[in-house]
Parts: structure tokens; sequence; C-alpha cells
């Protein structure tokens, strides 16, 4: 996710499964079946083809207008319901989000292990596939740091393993592999690495027998930057998912901001009048190509990136209405024509500034 500096938080084809097949959503789409769960990697984790990023949970200095309040966790709880009760029961968050460094916040951790205890007392069978990250802070330099760190995000989230531990940017490499084989982890992967890290990233776990299951990078229909640097490449070849954070742009291709009404917060730094003033004919065909299906502009830009092939987004949804929204786009598929299509259109936009160490 973006760079925020003042709040610490720093936001192939993988073989895929089909469990069962939906039926086509709508008149005019794609005759395709859609994977309820698919394998992340080489791993033996099996996660939503849609996830669901707990960023704003508990966040005070990025999302919720700089406050976190009774009535933000319950629309929360309820986008956690939603999700789960959709099938979108990939959870991803990470250490920093909701850091304890800011004002008010509660750490995003903490807010995913209360909802999916309190859920489990009512269905003591519900599944939910939980990623959480490790921060690769310069001070975190001993090998026993990356095992430190999990137990305490384990502690948060009141279990006694996670599905998926990743690397939240590039830093001194970690020791994963240690947590798989004591059982702390069932997969791992890596975030904001660029081509040449993954390699060297997959390289390293390799030698020790285990899968680079993920790379959590920056990716929408207007930011497509894995596509220009080598790393969906590289993905596809390696046998590595690549995990879409920010897959509609913060909520930028959702229609809901123009120029006369930007995103408030630091958003409003990012995505400025001007860059959505140049943004209008991308939405604008979005918004036809939803209404021939039936659907949002959200639906349509996540099923762009289901499109790409092993591809896993990963939305924010801060509330169930939202949640609900997600589970829309699938079932479905936009031709081959409508994709390239919208990859025209947003070719002509500059993207927006993604995360520094990304290039590296």
């Amino acid at each position: 996710m973006a760079l925020h500096i003042n709040s610490g938080c720093f936001t192939v084809m993988g073989h895929c499964r089909v469990q069962r097949v939906k039926a086509v959503a709508s008149e005019g789409s794609a005759n395709v079946t859609v994977e309820d769960k698919l394998k992340l990697g080489g791993s033996d984790l099996k996660v939503s083809t849609i996830g669901i990023g707990a960023w704003s949970w508990g966040d005070t200095t990025y999302w919720n207008n700089f406050q976190w309040n009774d009535r933000n966790e319950k629309a929360a709880r309820d986008a956690f319901n939603t999700s789960i009760d959709g099938g979108l029961t990939f959870i991803d968050t990470a250490e920093v989000y909701g850091s304890g460094l800011a004002f008010g916040a509660v750490n995003s951790e903490t807010l995913l292990g209360r909802f999916i205890k309190e859920r489990k007392q009512k269905d003591p069978n519900v599944e939910v596939e939980v990623a959480t990250k490790f921060a690769a802070l310069p001070w975190r330099l001993g090998r026993e740091s990356v095992l430190s760190a999990l137990k305490d995000s384990l502690d948060r989230l009141e279990m006694t393993s996670v599905d998926l531990y990743q690397l939240h940017w590039p830093g001194v490499w970690g020791n994963e592999g240690d947590a798989v084989q004591k059982g702390l982890v069932k997969a791992v992967g890596v975030s904001n690495y660029s081509e040449n890290r993954l390699r060297e990233a997959y390289k390293q776990l390799k030698k020790r027998g285990i899968p680079l299951a993920s790379n959590q990078v920056n990716y929408s229909l207007i930011y497509r930057v894995p596509e220009e640097n080598g790393v969906k490449k590289a993905c596809d070849e390696l046998g590595i998912t690549l995990i879409a954070y920010s897959p509609i742009a913060q909520g930028v291709l959702t229609g809901k901001y123009t120029p006369r009404n930007p995103p408030s917060g630091p958003r409003g730094r990012i995505y400025t009048p001007e860059f959505l003033t140049k943004l209008q004919p991308l939405l604008k065909k979005i918004t036809e190509i939803g209404e021939k299906y039936n659907k949002t502009s959200t639906q349509v830009s996540l099923n762009w990136l289901v499109a790409q092939g092993n591809v896993v987004p990963i939305p924010g949804a801060k509330t169930a209405e939202q949640a609900e929204e997600f589970k829309g786009a699938l079932g479905w598929r936009l031709t081959n024509e409508e994709v390239a299509e919208l990859r025209s259109l947003a070719s002509k936009i500059k993207p927006v500034i993604g995360f520094p160490v990304e290039k590296l």
C-alpha cells in the first residue's frame, strides 16, 4: 500500500483448482467458471479469488478521518462478516496497520482476531484465511526478529498459526522458513518486491524446499507498474501469486470522486482534481461496460484484475455495503476486447506515485 511516513504504515500462473462452478451472472458475460478457492503460488494454501484488505481497520492516520470509534469498529465488524458470508474469506492485515504509535488507533490484527473469535463462537467451522506482515524496520536485523514479531502478531490475532506471513517491504532477508518448519505459518510471501528481489527471495526459499507463495504489490487498472517492471511476468513464470493491493485505487475507480469532489485526507494529495479530470474518459468507459453487465464500476475494475490471471485483488472494506459489492465482481468475466480497451484508455493516464522501494 502507499507509503505514509507519519503513520508508520507502509502502505503461473499459480495453479488454480476449481472447487465449484458458479453460474454466469448476467446475460452477455463471458461463459467462464470462477474458482471459489485457488492455490496461492506453489504452496498448499487455498484462498478466495478476491480477498479483503484490513489496512483501514483501526487506522487514524490515513483512513477514517483521523479518528477511530465504536461506530467505525461496528462498520468494520459488519464488513468482515459480510465478506465471510459472501465467500471472500481471505483477509490481509499487518502489524503496522492501526499502529499503536498513532493516537486513538487500534491495531488491525487485534480487531481481526476479535472478529474471527466472535464469528467462531457462532460458527465454529467458519473458514478464514489470514495473512499478515512483518515490518522490515531498519533495527530488526537479528535472525530471531521475524519469529519474535510473528509471535506478537499471533498474540494480537489470538491464533497459534497464520496462513500467510509476508515481508511487508524489502529488508534484510528474514527467516520465515523457520516459521514454516515450526508450524507457525502455512505459507510465506513478500510485498513491494521488484523483479530482482523477487527472484532472489524465490531462490533463497527454494534452497530450503519452501515455495514463495506470493508478492503483494500495488496493482490496478490505473497502476500497472507490475506489468511494466517485470514483476507480473516473473510471478507467472515462477508460480508466485500476485496479490493486488489498492485494486480500485483507494476508491478512485469506483466513480465516487470527481474533480469537484476529490477524496479527503492524504488521498486528496495523491488523487488531485487535475488527476481526476484526466481520469474521466476511463471512468466513463468503465461505467458503460458495467451497464452492459449490470455491474458497478468497482466490480468492473476488480474483474479486470481477475481477468489478468494469477492475481488476487484485496480491496479494503470499511462497511458491509462495500464487502457486498466486492462479491459481485465474481461469477462473470470481461471479454478480451473489453480488457484491452480499458488498458488502452488507462495507458493515457500517468500513474500516481507508488511504493518507493518497488523499483530497487
